[in-house]
C-alpha cells in the first residue's frame, strides 16, 4: 500500500496526501491544523463554531447548495472538530472528485460568516451543548478532560455558554483570517484519482498567504470527582491516567496496553467487571496521544453501589499486568490491534481520517504505513512499564 502513497508540501506551506485506491468512490478533507488545544478560556469553542458556519454559504453558494452538490451526486458531506484539528470532508463517486475539491475549497475560502445565520447556529450549538449534557455517557467522556489538565485545555471541546455567548462575528472572522490560510492546511484525498491533479488544484486555487495557529500551555493534573445527578438510574466511571507521548518511548506500548485491558470481549476488565462479575454491560478503553497531550481511559457504565468495586478492580488488573503479562497475551493483544486498524482500512474515509491524524500528530503521514511494524516491536517489558501506573483520575456521574 505504501507504494500507492504520496505526499507533497506545496511552496505555500499547504500538505497534500494522496493514496490511490482502485475502487470507484473517493474521500476528500481540507484539515485545518487548529481545535481545541488552540483555545483560550473566553474562546472555547470557537473553531467548533467556525466549523458550524462554514456549512451556511459562501460567496459563490448557499447552505442548501453546499449539500446539494456533493448530496445530489450520492455522497456524503459532513467536518468535524477535535482537540489539535478542524476538517471539512466528503465522500462521493470518483467521477465527481473535481466537484468535492471545489465545494471544500470555496468553504474554507469563501464563507460569509453571515450574521444572521450566526445567531440561528448560535441557538443550534447550544442544543448541543444541552444534548451532551443530557447524554450521561458523552457527557462523562467531555469532563473526565477537567480532570486531567488545567484550564484552557481542561475546559471541554464543547465550552460553555459563556463563551458561546461571548463570541462575536469580529471574533469569528479574526480566528478565521489568521488560521484558515495553506500553511495551516491539510488536503487529503483517498480513493480511485490522479495526484497530480489534485496538486494542480491546490495550487490554483489556493494563494500564499501565510497564517500563525497560537499555542496554549498544556498543564497535566490528576482529579477524583463525584457529580450527582437526578433522572438517572446508572452511574457512568471514568478511569484515565497520563501516558507517552507521540515520539516519546512508550507511545506504542500505551496502544497495546489499552488493548489488553479495555478493548473488545477479550480484554481483562470486560472479562473481570462483566463476564466474572456482572457489575457492568459497557466497559470501554481509548487512548488518545498527540505531541502536546496523550492520556488513556476506560469507561465503565455501573450501579452507583459498585462503583468503588470497579475501581479497585481497574487498579488492580494494571498491576497484576505489570507483574503477569505473558508473551501469549501481549502477542494476542497485538494481533487484535494490528487487525482491527487492518480492518478500518476498507473505508476510504476512515484511512482519510488515519492519514490525517498521523499527519499532525507524527509530522508525517507516510509514518502511518509502519504502524504494524511499531506494534510488532513492542516487548514485554514495554507494557509492564507504562501499566505502572502511579497517577490517574476518576470522574464518576452517579443516581442522585
Amino acid at each position: 500500500m505504501k507504494s500507492k502513497f504520496f505526499r507533497k508540501i506545496l511552496e505555500n506551506g499547504m500538505t497534500v496526501l494522496f493514496e490511490k485506491r482502485d475502487l470507484p468512490v473517493v474521500s476528500i478533507a481540507i484539515a485545518v491544523k487548529t481545535g481545541g488545544i488552540h483555545e483560550t478560556e473566553t474562546e472555547k469553542w470557537i473553531s467548533h463554531f467556525i466549523e458550524h458556519m462554514l456549512y451556511k454559504g459562501t460567496k459563490n453558494r448557499t447552505s442548501k447548495q453546499i449539500a446539494a452538490e456533493i448530496e445530489n451526486r450520492g455522497g456524503e458531506l459532513n467536518g468535524f472538530t477535535d482537540e489539535t484539528i478542524t476538517a471539512y470532508w466528503c465522500k462521493l463517486p470518483s467521477k465527481h472528485l473535481e466537484r468535492g475539491l471545489d465545494v471544500l475549497g470555496d468553504m474554507v475560502k469563501n464563507s460569509l460568516f453571515d450574521e444572521k445565520e450566526m445567531e440561528k447556529e448560535r441557538k443550534v450549538i447550544f442544543e448541543e451543548i444541552k444534548m451532551r449534557k443530557d447524554n450521561p455517557h458523552i457527557y462523562v467522556m467531555d469532563h473526565i478532560h477537567s480532570s486531567l489538565y488545567e484550564k484552557p485545555f481542561g475546559i471541554p471541546l464543547i465550552g460553555t455558554h459563556e463563551s458561546m455567548n461571548s463570541i462575536t462575528r469580529e471574533k469569528i472572522l479574526k480566528k478565521f483570517q489568521q488560521i484558515y490560510q495553506p500553511n495551516n492546511m491539510i488536503l487529503c484525498v483517498v480513493g480511485d484519482a490522479d495526484f497530480d491533479g489534485i496538486v494542480q488544484f491546490a495550487e490554483k486555487n489556493f494563494g500564499r498567504e501565510k497564517g500563525a495557529t497560537p499555542k496554549i500551555k498544556v498543564q497535566e493534573k490528576n482529579e477524583i470527582k463525584t457529580e450527582k445527578r437526578k433522572g438517572i438510574d446508572q452511574a457512568s466511571l471514568v478511569f484515565a491516567y497520563h501516558g507517552p507521548k507521540a515520539g516519546e518511548k512508550g507511545e506504542y506500548a500505551a496502544m497495546v496496553l489499552n488493548t489488553i485491558m479495555a478493548d473488545g470481549m477479550a480484554s481483562r476488565l470486560f472479562s473481570e467487571i462483566r463476564e466474572k462479575r456482572n457489575l457492568a454491560y459497557a466497559v470501554k478503553g481509548s487512548t488518545d496521544i498527540n505531541k502536546d497531550f496523550s492520556y488513556s481511559i476506560v469507561y465503565v457504565g455501573t450501579t452507583k453501589e459498585n462503583v468503588d468495586e470497579v475501581k479497585k478492580i481497574i487498579l488492580r488488573e494494571f498491576q497484576n499486568v505489570s507483574k503477569d503479562l505473558t508473551e501469549k497475551e501481549l502477542s494476542d493483544a497485538k494481533e487484535n490491534l494490528i487487525g482491527n486498524t487492518q480492518i478500518s482500512l476498507e473505508d476510504s474515509m476512515s484511512q482519510m481520517i488515519h492519514l490525517i491524524n498521523w499527519e499532525i500528530v507524527e509530522g508525517n503521514a507516510e509514518k502511518f504505513y509502519g504502524f504494524e511494524k511499531n506494534i510488532r516491536k513492542v516487548g514485554l517489558k514495554d507494557v509492564k512499564e507504562v501499566a505502572k501506573i502511579k497517577d490517574y483520575s476518576l470522574f464518576v456521574l452517579v443516581p442522585e
